[in-house]
Parts: C-alpha cells; sequence; structure tokens
C-alpha cells in the first residue's frame, strides 16, 4: 500500500512547504484538485453531497496542477505527482498534451495524471467547453494525448477531434500512467477500458470494494483483466492500519488521504500540516513500508 497527500483546499503558499516534507518521509505522491474558476452560484448542484453544497469555503485556492507540479519536481526527490481530479474535456487536448508531457519529462516521470469528466456546466461554459459530450470527448482525447506522446507524426479522425499529420516534441521516453476518477457507471467503464487506474470519491471501503468488482469484470470483458492496474481510494470510514490492509486486500494498491485532521482537526495552519504529515508517517505509512 502506498500513500497518498491530499492537498486540497491548502493555501498555495504552503505546498512548497510540505511536499519536501512528504518526500523525506515515505509518501509516495502528493495530489491536486482542480477547478480553474468557482462561480458564487451555481446552476448544477454539486453531486457528491446529500444537498448539492460545495465541499469548501468560498475563496479556496485551486492551484494550476501542472504548474504547480513543475515548481514542486525541482524541490524534491522521489515524491509523486497526481490528481484528484484533472477535469479533461474541458481543456484543449493538444495544451494539455503539452503541460503532461513537459511535466513528466522535467519531473523525471514522477507524473500520474488522474483525470475526470467533471460536474459543473457552469465551469464548462466559461472555459468554451460542451458539458453534454464531454464523456464522448474525454475517450477521444485520451487516445489523442497517447498518440501525441509518440512524438511522430500523427492524425485523427474522430467524431469531435479531426487533423492532419502533426507531431508534438519533446515526447515523453516513459510510459505515463493515467488513472481514470468516477463512480458512475460511465466513469468506471471507461477506467476499465482506458485506464492504468482509477480513482475513488469519498466512499465507505464496502462501497469501494463493491465497485472494484464491477471494474474488475469490466476488464475481464475488455480483455484486459490480466493488465497492471492500480486503485486510489480516499475511504470514509477506514483510518488505521486494519481498515488500509483489508482495503489492500480487496485490491487498492494507495489511499488519498489528508493527515491534519486526524492530529489537529480543521487546519490551516502550517506547523500542524507539517506535524502530521510526519506523524501519520510513523503511525501508519511505516507499517507498510
Amino acid at each position: 500500500m502506498k500513500f497518498v497527500l491530499s492537498t486540497s483546499f491548502s493555501s498555495v503558499a504552503h505546498l512548497t512547504e510540505l511536499a519536501p516534507v512528504a518526500d523525506s518521509h515515505g509518501w509516495f505522491a502528493m495530489s491536486f484538485s482542480d477547478h480553474v474558476v468557482n462561480p458564487e452560484t451555481l446552476s448544477t448542484p454539486y453531486p457528491y453531497t446529500k444537498d448539492g453544497s460545495r465541499r469548501w469555503q468560498p475563496f479556496t485556492d485551486w492551484p494550476d496542477p501542472w504548474v504547480m507540479i513543475g515548481a514542486l519536481a525541482t524541490i524534491t526527490k522521489s515524491l509523486r505527482f497526481t490528481n484528484n481530479v484533472f477535469v479533461l474535456p474541458m481543456r484543449n487536448p493538444f495544451l494539455v498534451a503539452k503541460a503532461i508531457s513537459t511535466a513528466a519529462i522535467v519531473s523525471g516521470y514522477r507524473v500520474i495524471p488522474a483525470i475526470g469528466v467533471g460536474w459543473s456546466a457552469d465551469e464548462f461554459g466559461l472555459m468554451g467547453a460542451e458539458f453534454r459530450t464531454r464523456g464522448k470527448r474525454t475517450d477521444e482525447m485520451l487516445e489523442i494525448m497517447r498518440l501525441l506522446w509518440t512524438g511522430e507524426l500523427v492524425e485523427y479522425d474522430g467524431k469531435h477531434y479531426q487533423f492532419s499529420a502533426l507531431e508534438m516534441n519533446p515526447a515523453p521516453a516513459e510510459y505515463i500512467p493515467i488513472w481514470i476518477g468516477g463512480i458512475s457507471d460511465p466513469a468506471m467503464r471507461r477506467a476499465a477500458r482506458l485506464g492504468d487506474g482509477w480513482v475513488t470519491d469519498l466512499q465507505s471501503s464496502e462501497e469501494i470494494i463493491g465497485c472494484i468488482d464491477r471494474i474488475s469484470a469490466w476488464r475481464g470483458e475488455y480483455g484486459r483483466g490480466s493488465e497492471p492496474f492500480e486503485i486510489m481510494a480516499t475511504p470514509s470510514d477506514a483510518w488505521d492500519i486494519d481498515g488500509y490492509k483489508r482495503l489492500q486486500d480487496a485490491g487498492v494498491t494507495h489511499i488519498l488521504t489528508m493527515p491534519w485532521p486526524f492530529y489537529h482537526g480543521d487546519t490551516d495552519a502550517l506547523d500542524k500540516k507539517i506535524d502530521a504529515v510526519k506523524r501519520y508517517s510513523d503511525d501508519i505509512i511505516s507499517a507498510f513500508c
């Protein structure tokens, strides 16, 4: 089991302080959530709470993940970087492919992009991206990114994207794994069909295990059952070694967590965050080394 430090809702100024501590205390990766803007009012309710309210407060920091990863890669040695999750279809596939491949190269291939299709029609509209077709466009974008990362002359003729022969360089010299997030059937099928891994939402252990079983069945249908596949889970009811080992036995490979609430409650104090990153490593991560 590997452990990923969630930086959701954290002050950007804290991230350059936290990354080296995580790097030196056994954390596998650091993750970044994704919003470009945060509208004051929404026409589409947030889908992951019962009342549709957002999990964060107004004026929360949302750094650009690829700029942040490029910066943090220069002050860390082994820490990897991922997302929970990056909203792919409200972007341009060429710009995303360029950003991810550049981040992969400069970090020494320490990036694992984790993508989702998004939920906010408001944000899609502001980005000039069609919301209704986001799933189908995501499928094409994943194919396009893989083509562009070859560094060769490539072309594409899809329903939503078409282009004649072109090349994008510098090309990554190593394979870039892509994890896919989401707990809807289409999202989990996409992970089974196209992904190298799956990212859960905040779910109970039983829900996570049930989703793993379904994804495993679909991967078998797609002829991918023997391929490596990773799962980054955020359990809502497992916070100790025994709980994590149960999930590990079910196929979870990574735990995404924010440690400071366990030790210091709801805080944005940097010294308490650093203390929690270290203590969690001693209390939990060391048991899986």
